[in-house]
């Protein structure tokens, strides 16, 4: 019997969401940093099994909006979840008290609102004892009826595939909704604008990147003078301020150029293809709350 269906990934921002994902799925459909709110937009992505197709929905963090885009954010995060087959609730465990957070319980109860078939997982695993990690395991067993509850850990790889596993057990028979090739629905300009957008959090100091916008205006393919395939991209970072354009840009270009690099380099290996990057920076001041600018991040149905 075939499985399929459409599962929901919730958390709080950077509990590892998207690092979980792009781990299960094996491509990286998900920008990782180690900065809140790096998930913006819903990407699905898909895992292929000999028995099911799980499409997963990679969602924003849940955190306190402070903007238009960061209310369409949190929208969109439990708009999805209405509409799944299952859902998978990420926390994370840490040395301080074992409690729930303001964070998580407004997660929980929106679960307890839907009524869906939730998977707790308990992330970072690493670092902390087994003690911490049963306590947290009883204080959530209290609260709802999960179908299962998995710690795990990203970084060292450690249950994993359970997961799946989990998933698998509380589908239901159907279709493959994807050809089994593919592994995300995103496009190419999609991963284009994602690539770039995390390397510049990763590179950028704390105040520049969550006022990030990259754009993809022109991607066009052709051939090198060697008649080798190579695709001509060109982006723009969009930014809140002036001081942070120059941020962004560097002294004599630095900062830019190797934003642009590392975005090549990884863009290159998903792509399978030789890339000409250029990037420019423009402000456009309080885009986050621009309606034009924002309007494509809410949630299409």
């Amino acid at each position: 019997m075939f499985k399929s269906g459409f599962v929901s990934i919730l958390g709080r921002t950077n509990v590892g969401k998207s690092s979980i994902i792009n781990s299960l799925v094996g491509e990286k459909v998900s920008a990782i940093a180690n900065k809140p709110q790096t998930t913006r937009t819903v990407i699905r992505a898909i895992v292929n099994r000999p028995n099911s197709q799980i499409i997963f929905i990679d969602t924003p963090g849940i955190h306190k909006p402070k903007s238009k885009l960061g209310d369409i954010m949190v929208e969109n995060a439990f708009e999805v979840a209405k509409d799944v087959d299952v859902v998978v609730f990420v926390v994370e465990v840490t040395n301080e008290t074992n409690t729930i957070g303001k964070g998580d319980r407004l997660i929980l109860e929106k679960i307890k609102e839907a009524k869906k078939k939730t998977i707790l997982v308990i992330n970072k695993i690493d670092l902390v004892n087994k003690a911490k990690i049963a306590e947290l395991i009883e204080l959530y067993k209290n609260e709802y009826n999960f179908a299962s509850i998995i710690p795990v850990s990203t970084v060292k790889n450690t249950n994993l595939e359970a997961i799946l596993d989990e998933i698998e057990k509380n589908l239901k028979e159907g279709p493959a909704y994807y050809d089994i090739e593919e592994y995300t629905d995103q496009t190419t300009r999609d991963l284009v604008e994602e690539t770039i957008r995390e390397k510049a959090l990763k590179l950028l100091n704390d105040e520049v990147p969550h006022g990030i916008l990259v754009e993809v205006d022109k991607m066009k393919k052709r051939k090198t003078m060697e008649n080798e395939p190579i695709y001509n991209i060109e982006a723009t970072i969009y930014c809140l301020r002036e001081s942070h354009k120059g941020i962004i840009i560097g002294k004599n270009g630095s900062m830019l150029k190797k934003i642009g690099t590392y975005a090549r380099e990884d863009l290159e290996k998903m792509l399978g293809i030789k890339i000409n990057l250029k990037l420019w920076v423009k402000v456009k001041e309080d885009w986050v709350n621009d309606a034009k600018f924002i309007k494509n991040f809410k949630l299409q149905k």
